[in-house]
């Protein structure tokens, strides 16, 4: 078959290589005094939601725009679709694991999912729980049989059942290139860490990460549905709601990128990691998460973030990733050594400028927690 066009990938799979470490795009110089409004005037965005993080502590969250068009008016406390970001979400579930003994780092794929050794590539059968988090496991970013990926959305099997059909069939595929190498963004690689931790565990991926990350930080807004409910933001593609069958992600696909909830829920994720960046973290360990946090090998690619030495050239070290399913676009950058940071979505994507004006608001808001780099 043909290979995937970018719309069939915007509109079926988790995009957040757009802009994992931010290094590409410069702050502005006159940034606007409403950057939200700004952003929204210059494309066709509906709605925007930014909260700021300043010395460990979650400002009130900053919103824009209409929830839907044609609809209501977003509001603080409202959900948003934050796509690959959850990845940073799923590699703590898998460091939480490994801390509990439940899994370990230096386990190779062939052992953590044996049911499946005998169909993957031998390129795969050593890679590690690290390679995987870190996209150096040499996968492809997603399968390519997009026939296949179709399947999934009529399929009643559990969650659980249909992310091995998944990769029974992605494993098949040839590497993309080496293992431990260079960077090779993999959709592919979070599944195989969740459906690890599936079988190491017994349970599904979606209660192991309640259990296991969002109820101990008290982030009791998260949600797996495809689709928001009616008083929400709804994500939006070329031009209108983003409400038909297939415009999102299959649910088995959440632990790469399928989770919505509101700013404020996000921030207390992304401040437990500024607090365990400074050995204070409520989740792991120091130790976690300084490794979590750090480029592998010769990369920036950390496990579920971007690792930045000057994002937007601005003083770092930072952790920074992108998300989005074509429908959503959701920006994260936090600043380590300072506990600052900022989170901003938009409930739309390349189609609508949604990225554009979440790149826009991020770097508007980032100059107000960081200083340039020298």
């Amino acid at each position: 078959m043909p290979a995937l066009t970018r719309r069939d990938l915007a509109r079926l799979l988790v995009l957040a290589a757009a802009a994992p470490t931010l290094d590409a795009f410069p702050v502005s110089q006159a940034p606007a005094a409403d950057p939200l409004a700004a952003a929204l005037a210059a494309t066709q965005t509906p709605g925007l939601a930014a909260l700021v993080i300043r010395n460990g502590e979650a400002e009130p969250e900053r919103v824009a725009g209409l929830r839907a068009l044609g609809g209501d008016a977003v509001m603080p406390g409202d959900r948003w679709h934050i796509g690959s970001n959850g990845k940073s979400m799923t590699a703590t579930l898998i460091a939480r694991l490994v801390e509990a003994g439940a899994l370990q780092w230096e386990t190779p794929l062939q052992k953590l999912l044996p049911e499946l050794a005998t169909v993957m590539q031998a390129a795969y059968r050593d890679v590690t729980l690290p390679d995987l988090l870190s996209h150096r496991a040499g996968l492809p970013e997603n399968t390519g049989d997009l026939a296949m990926f179709d399947t999934f959305y009529d399929d009643t099997a559990t969650p659980t059942a249909q992310r091995l059909r998944y990769l029974r069939a992605a494993l098949q595929e040839a590497p993309a290139g080496p293992a431990r190498a260079a960077m090779s963004y993999s959709n592919t690689g979070y599944l195989l860490a969740g459906a690890a931790a599936e079988r190491a565990t017994g349970k599904d991926f979606e209660s192991l990460i309640v259990a296991q990350v969002f109820e101990p930080l008290g982030m009791a807004s998260v949600g797996f549905e495809q689709f928001g409910g009616v008083d929400e933001p709804q994500g939006h593609v070329e031009g209108r709601i983003a409400n038909r069958p297939r415009d999102a992600n299959p649910r088995m696909f959440a632990p790469a990128g399928g989770m919505r909830m509101t700013m404020r829920d996000w921030s207390r994720f992304c401040i437990d990691h500024l607090q365990g960046a400074q050995g204070r973290g409520r989740l792991l360990r120091p130790e976690t998460y300084r490794f979590l946090h750090a480029g592998q090998g010769d990369t920036t690619s950390a496990l579920g973030w971007g690792a930045a030495a000057s994002p937007m050239k601005l003083r770092g070290p930072a952790l920074t990733h992108a998300g989005s399913d074509g429908n959503w676009f959701a920006l994260v950058c936090v600043f380590t050594a300072t506990g600052n940071g900022v989170l901003v979505a938009a409930n739309a994507a390349d189609s609508l400028g949604g990225d554009q004006a979440a790149l826009a608001v991020m770097r508007a808001l980032a100059q107000t927690v960081a200083e340039p780099a020298a």
